[in-house]
């Protein structure tokens, strides 16, 4: 992605996260960084001389600065509503860390107060814009493997509760905020990398099928959850409009795992891991010899001529390219059409991602409100 001018992008929120994005907004120069808040003055302190960046002294001073066209909202997710309503007010665009909000009304009205104020808001992640992503979207596309019927996706991070997670820092000494992962929950943080692929591949999805529960109430030793009982694992059937249903795990209970497995008629389509924007696609084609049909033992690797060739950053864990939503949405505005992460995608994949976390034990059917117009590929995933 590339632009001949400059957008000038504030941060709000220097936390964890914050380093993901630094690490990966090199690779779009035109995009500047006007300055950065937060309301903890050490933190923010650290970061700026850290990054020798400006910084706001109040959040009043960032909204103000008329150089400002996207501010990037990097706070924890029980604050996006209160800081994306008030940039939006202020007639800036925003670009969120999932979800867009904590509840279904408040995302909407995020979305409806951009529309009213000819606005985008946009919400990660964005690792649909990867080449992982659209090449696997070119081969659904394609009918590589036939017409798909299901997917398997997970998004299992092992038993995090048993790992040093105190003493994980970011690049620029920010501690990981485990207290607020655990409140908040495994499936509203990491159910989203998998929901935005599917919903752009597949369309709306028409219902949620779920459960969820808190298998390890006591993940910190000493200190009392807020709630004390946020899920840390989530299954969910999803059915599509056009059919297609999908199974989706989200777990900080289970073995390691970000696989998903796109079946067909024909065969299957693998991705070993979707925090790897750099994956290759794998596909296993099914074979009838005689009287047995097979899916072949041996995986061959679906390539895509036209894919660019990223240097990704290896941010532990993960090679994702955090910076691609913020461009995408920066040129969404200066070619003025709507981001391909749109309001109306990025509300979907929150309520969808709501669903599941708010499932519970009971299992109930629950029934999508919102819609999104169909996503367009990258081009050069159609060249």
């Amino acid at each position: 992605m590339s632009y001949s001018g400059e957008v000038y992008v504030a941060i709000v929120g220097c936390g964890f996260v914050v380093d993901y994005y630094m690490v990966t907004l090199r690779a779009y120069p035109w995009i500047k960084i006007a300055g950065v808040y937060d309301i903890d003055t050490a933190r923010l302190e650290q970061f700026v001389s850290f990054y020798d960046l400006h910084a706001y002294g109040s959040m009043e001073e960032l909204l103000e600065d008329e150089k400002v066209s996207i501010v990037l909202n990097l706070t924890d997710p029980r604050s996006h509503y209160e800081v994306s309503r008030r940039c939006l007010e202020a007639g800036l665009n925003v670009y969120s860390e999932k979800p867009l909000a904590m509840r279904y009304q408040e995302a909407e009205d995020l979305v409806a107060l951009a529309e009213d104020r000819g606005l985008q808001i946009s919400s990660a992640p964005c690792s649909i814009l990867g080449n992982t992503a659209q090449t696997l979207w070119r081969a659904v596309r394609d009918q590589v493997v036939g017409n798909v019927r299901l997917v398997y996706a997970e998004l299992d991070d092992g038993m995090v509760h048993r790992m040093r997670y105190d003493k994980w820092r970011s690049r620029s000494g920010a501690p990981w905020p485990y207290k607020d992962e655990f409140e908040v929950g495994c499936t509203m943080e990491h159910a989203g990398y998998y929901l935005a692929w599917l919903m752009a591949i597949f369309g709306p999805v028409r219902s949620v099928t779920a459960y969820s529960d808190c298998l390890i109430p006591d993940k910190v030793p000493g200190q009392v959850l807020n709630p004390p009982d946020t899920p840390d694992m989530s299954v969910g059937l999803l059915k599509f409009e056009n059919g297609v249903v999908a199974r989706l795990t989200t777990t900080i209970v289970a073995p390691n795992d970000h696989s998903i497995r796109v079946i067909g008629d024909g065969g299957v389509l693998e991705v070993d891991d979707c925090w790897f924007n750099d994956a290759p696609v794998k596909l296993r084609k099914l074979h009838t010899i005689r009287r047995k049909t097979f899916l072949s033992p041996f995986r061959s690797v679906y390539k895509l001529r036209g894919a660019p060739g990223k240097r990704l950053a290896d941010t532990g864990g993960n090679r994702m390219d955090f910076a691609a939503g913020v461009a995408e949405l920066a040129l969404a505005i200066a070619e003025g059409r709507l981001s391909r992460l749109s309001p109306r995608f990025s509300l979907h994949v929150t309520e969808v991602a709501l669903a599941l976390q708010n499932a519970g034990t009971a299992a109930d059917v629950y029934m999508t409100r919102s819609r999104f117009s169909p996503v367009s590929p990258l081009p050069w995933s159609e060249a």
